[in-house]
């Protein structure tokens, strides 16, 4: 059974393709975030680390339903966009951060996105408007996370505050995030975990959240559902799916989580 989603009033479905890459679906209208369609044993170099698929993408560029818009935390880990994900941003509206949209000129669809400012998007014929949140990666990097809301997605009845999708991005837990349940009752929350560690100065440096991380986040935004991504298909990754369901309901979340199955359409809302 999926968990309780109060009070919103439109449709959303997700279908996740691998790592952070997923499709939401709302009404007709489809969102694609960080696109990446690499084959298993694709190897990238980065000095530090080596980046190395162990899965498929679930989905290839044939496969997809036509993409309204790319919501793009960063545009330079090829686990967050490859080489095939970069073709799908060609004639798109594109949201990503001022690095990655200065990386990726001149495609005019392409904005730049910076914490707490919010652009307005016209997808369908309807608006949605897209806030960007903090994000703390690695260290000089640029990452943005995304607040997506909509009039259709309706207001809580317990706080009156606008209903909200939360697509975290790559980062580690930062207290700041906190600040989006002042303005947004965040319904869904999808969280990019895998506690990834690189080597650092002082010994191993987390650079994205793990399950315990997610659900101190996902306590403190008060969201009502939480979809992990980003914990599988690469050999970075040091918490799987196993590890994180055990950390999930060590936490008391997991009641809330909707897990997603590659390649399958899971209807959330």
């Amino acid at each position: 059974m999926a968990p309780a989603v109060p009070d919103f009033a439109a449709r959303l479905s997700i279908t996740h393709i691998g790592t952070a890459a997923a499709i939401l679906h709302l009404d007709g209208v489809n969102i694609l975030t960080d696109p990446v369609f690499s084959l298993a044993g694709k190897e990238w170099e980065f000095g530090i680390v080596v980046l190395k698929t162990t899965k498929p993408a679930a989905l290839g560029l044939a496969d997809l339903p036509p993409i309204d818009a790319v919501l793009l935390s960063h545009e330079d880990h090829p686990d967050n966009l490859d080489e095939a994900g970069r073709q799908i941003l060609d004639g798109r509206h594109v949201l990503t951060t001022p690095d990655g949209a200065a990386k990726l000129a001149p495609r005019p669809g392409v904005q730049a996105l910076r914490p707490w400012e919010t652009i307005s998007l016209t997808l369908g014929g309807r608006r949605f408007d897209v806030t960007g949140t903090p994000c703390v990666h690695l260290p000089g990097g640029e990452v943005t996370g995304f607040i997506i809301t909509a009039e259709e997605f309706g207001r809580s009845a317990a706080d009156g505050l606008p209903n909200a999708i939360f697509f975290s991005g790559d980062t580690v837990y930062l207290p700041e995030l906190a600040q989006m349940k002042e303005k947004f009752h965040i319904s869904v929350a999808l969280l990019n975990i895998g506690k990834v560690l690189v080597p650092g100065e002082e010994g191993p440096l987390q650079i994205t959240m793990g399950g315990a991380d997610a659900a101190k986040l996902f306590r403190e935004i008060g969201a009502d559902v939480l979809v992990p991504m980003h914990y599988e298909s690469w050999a970075h990754f040091t918490e799987n799916k196993e590890a994180l369901a055990a950390e999930l309901e060590r936490e008391g979340v997991a009641d809330r989580v909707a897990w997603l199955e590659p390649g399958v359409k899971r209807q959330i809302v």
